[in-house]
């Protein structure tokens, strides 16, 4: 079998001294094929968003292995991770948070280029203009700025940013928890579309066993920094076998807790989940 090219072993993060230590992350372990997805998914407070930092290195892991594409980046200096930080990007939670408020979509997502190298304006902005258009973002949203743009589209663009640095691993940390459901959908429709067309790498953070089914083969479960339940994402949402599990997926299926619009199709899925959770449960 081929090398993975994500293999974590045995990660450890902890925050504070002392009597203040809290151990975020305690001794997990998956593998990303080349081209996979995995999702990791835990209510909040589970460790999820601590992976996603490690695995970008802000923050450091206090034990394990972190081997991309066979380099631990858990072990490397800060200069001699460099060179590698374009091939493992994030795409954040807070779409207007991450972005710089001053400049326009087009300048945006033309740093990263200058960051790499490209001298050249010219190139630069047609670049960007182009992986605009990838995101499905118009010619004429090149030059507005990140406070006249919609939460969907401020996201949009933050992909966009993500994907000039040409890189085969794409963090995806909560990228959809602030959009409503029909937003949610039309960015896990981007998502999935740059898996399949440009053979990407992803690791998906949710807390919403809904969301990626779109967009993960793998499902990793976590509860208090521990890995409760992994495997392929149909089966953990057709029969989770932990009640955290359960309850994550039930969480799913209350109206109450979806943002955005209910249309009635989304109001019958909601009850034949249920009925179908009955019915094994029974």
């Amino acid at each position: 079998m081929s090398q993975p090219l994500l293999d974590v072993r045995g990660l450890v993060v902890e925050y504070g001294h002392g009597r203040d230590l809290h151990r975020a992350v305690d001794d997990v372990s998956f593998q990303v094929p080349r081209g996979g997805s995995l999702a990791v998914v835990g209510e909040s407070g589970s460790g999820k968003s601590t992976i996603a930092k490690a695995l970008v290195r802000l923050v450091r892991p206090t034990a394990g292995s972190i081997v991309f594409d066979g380099v631990d980046l858990a072990q490397l200096t800060d200069r001699r991770l460099r060179p590698l930080r374009h091939r493992v990007q994030m795409v954040f939670q807070d779409p207007y948070g991450s972005l710089d408020p001053h400049l326009s979509a087009q300048e945006i997502v033309a740093e990263p280029l200058a960051a790499r190298g490209e001298r050249s304006r010219r190139v630069r902005e047609r670049r960007a203009a182009e992986l605009l258009d990838q995101v499905g973002l118009p010619t004429s949203a090149l030059h507005r700025r990140p406070a006249e743009f919609s939460g969907g589209q401020r996201q949009r663009i933050g992909i966009a940013r993500a994907l000039a640095s040409e890189p085969d691993l794409l963090v995806c940390d909560e990228a959809t928890s602030a959009l409503d459901v029909s937003v949610q959908a039309q960015v896990l429709d981007i998502l999935a579309g740059l898996r399949r067309d440009q053979g990407l790498t992803f690791l998906f953070i949710s807390h919403n066993l809904g969301v990626v089914r779109a967009v993960s083969d793998e499902v990793l479960v976590l509860r208090t920094g521990r890995v409760v339940e992994r495997g392929p994402t149909t089966e953990v949402l057709r029969r989770p076998r932990e009640e955290y599990t359960r309850q994550l997926r039930r969480s799913v299926l209350e109206p109450a807790l979806i943002s955005g619009r209910k249309p009635r199709d989304l109001v019958r899925r909601i009850a034949a989940a249920r009925t179908a959770e009955s019915v094994a449960a029974a």
